[in-house]
């Protein structure tokens, strides 16, 4: 049977899907953030849906008023344009008329017509000749510089005042070069562009080019106010009607309506996470750490677990308390179990040490009844290895407690010390010089090297019973790879090649072989300088 796949590996080939790459992701988010992102892809699209709902009727509201402002403005313009087109091309027949008859008074006195009934609001008109002098019409307030173009009317603005139109006649014949201009006042503009129904405040300005007469503004009109304006071309000039209404205004209910359904989607997800941070994470969080701040050996304590305020999570912290109070009592019978085990073993290290001390004693007794010389130094061999091992028994029995390893400079102290004392009356000037570092071994090293060490000394002896010995214990800076090791080395004069050292050798290189096959490092030796060295490893220094 096929092997499920494990999603979360990521070699897995359905791992390199996004949509996978995606679920893991999700996955190892905090249970906070898991929830609060499900709960904002559920509640954020009926947010925006309420949001959408209101901008939408906020947009009816635009169109609405939209087309109620090019109703107005269709009229007003539609009113001025019909006013301004009757009003010029009267004005057109008479310059005509008076530009091939200057004393032409029937055609004067038409337009003069035309504008009575508009000179009550200040309209007036003047119709003049080439050289400047009046056919018909008075004289028009505010004189501007009109604008020169290829229009046949030509129109100017007078700031804040009104409109001024002109027309030109034909400029050949005999009195060529006619022409007319119509001044519009401002109150009468405004008048004729009042609509006849209008539901609410518009303002109307006539503009050209970037110029402007304004002849209705919206009372209390504030710079942040929302307008919809429109622009129609009167038709005459290059002139055209700016007219603007205000739009549904932003209120504080409007603003409310929007950001109420994103207020209530981030209330609802904030108090679902932090009903359940409260309620799940949070007591999860402590119990965890008081979980993970546990000793093997102690209760947990029941005070954190009370204040947990899920019962399900209670329980499980009741749980956890019952699990560590059944530690406490495996690791109490533990202890109790270890302290015996550690009296026992002391006691079993006390008895080797005696025994062996027996031994030593026994041995030195039988060497001072010895028959011959040769049978005494077999004896003082034998007892030398003995205590060696004695040695490491008794150093061994002092460092138990703390387990800590064996000192070598205190180890190969006392063995040297007990070689000296054992040594023969023809051996009276040994000499052992000693220059160790406090490397500190386990047992099994210990024996190994005070075996070692005994058998160089004895190699020694047999070659030069009055050898001066050195015995240097230190870093193995030669071995790169193991910094965890040190070098013993034993330098004398014995040592160095010659036939009583081959002849010894003989005796003695196997059990030093053996020893160094127990250490796990090649034994080397100098002959030219007389030396035998070799790598131990080290638990550490005192």
């Amino acid at each position: 049977m096929a092997s499920p796949i494990d999603l979360s590996d990521e070699r897995s080939p359905l791992a390199e899907r996004p949509e996978h790459r995606l679920f893991a992701t999700m996955r190892r988010l905090p249970t906070g953030a898991k929830l609060f992102l499900i709960l904002s892809a559920a509640l954020l699209p009926l947010a925006l849906i309420a949001v959408f709902a209101t901008l939408q009727t906020t947009r009816l509201a635009d169109q609405e008023a939209r087309a109620r402002l090019r109703v107005t403005a269709n009229e007003s313009a539609r009113a001025i344009a019909i006013e301004l087109v009757g009003d010029m091309t009267a004005l057109r027949v008479a310059v005509n008329a008076l530009g091939n008859d200057p004393a032409d008074a029937p055609s004067c006195a038409r337009a003069q017509g035309v504008f009575a009934q508009q000179s009550s609001a200040g309209t007036r008109f003047i119709i003049t000749d080439r050289a400047g002098h009046v056919l018909c019409g008075v004289a028009l307030p505010n004189p501007v510089t009109l604008r020169r173009d290829d229009m046949p009317i030509s129109a100017a603005i007078v700031p804040d005042t009104g409109l001024l139109l002109a027309i030109s006649g034909p400029t050949s014949g005999r009195r060529g070069g006619t022409s007319a201009r119509a001044y519009f006042p401002r109150a009468f503009l405004e008048k004729i562009a009042t609509p006849s129904t209008r539901a609410s405040a518009v303002s109307s300005a006539i503009v050209l080019d970037e110029e402007a007469l304004h002849l209705e503004t919206i009372p209390d009109e504030r710079p942040l106010d929302r307008m919809e304006t429109t622009r129609t071309d009167l038709g005459v000039a290059g002139l055209a009607l700016r007219t603007s209404v205000r739009s549904a205004p932003v209120t504080s209910s409007l603003i409310v309506a929007m950001l109420l359904p994103l207020l209530m989607w981030l209330a609802a997800a904030s108090i679902a996470w932090f009903v359940v941070d409260r309620l799940l994470i949070r007591p999860l969080r402590r119990l965890r750490g008081a979980v993970a701040a546990f000793t093997p050996g102690e209760e947990l304590d029941f005070g954190v677990v009370s204040t947990l305020p899920a019962q399900e999570i209670r329980e499980l912290g009741e749980t956890f308390q019952s699990i560590s109070r059944t530690v406490a009592l495996h690791e109490a019978g533990l202890a109790e179990g270890l302290v015996r085990q550690t009296k026992l073993t002391r006691e079993v290290h006390h008895r080797v040490k005696n025994n062996l001390q027996v031994i030593s004693s026994l041995i030195n007794f039988h060497a001072r009844s010895a028959p011959s010389a040769d049978a005494t130094a077999a004896y003082s061999s034998i007892q030398r290895r003995v205590d060696a091992l004695a040695v490491v028994h008794r150093n061994h029995f002092a460092e138990l407690e703390e387990n800590r390893g064996l000192n070598l400079r205190t180890m190969i102290g006392e063995l040297s010390a007990n070689i000296r004392a054992t040594a023969s009356e023809r051996s009276h000037g040994l000499g052992i010089t000693l220059d160790i570092d406090p490397y500190l071994v386990n047992q099994d090293v210990a024996v190994a090297i005070a075996f070692l060490v005994t058998e160089m000394i004895e190699l020694a002896i047999s070659c030069d019973p009055v050898a001066q010995i050195r015995i240097v214990v230190k870093p193995a800076e030669k071995i790169a790879d193991k910094p965890d090791r040190g070098l013993l080395r034993v330098v004398s004069r014995a040592l160095v090649e010659s036939d009583a050292l081959r002849e010894s050798v003989s005796r003695y290189g196997r059990v030093m072989e053996g020893l160094s096959r127990q250490l796990r490092s090649p034994l080397h030796h100098d002959p030219l300088v007389g030396a035998y060295e070799i790598a131990f490893a080290v638990t550490g220094r005192d």
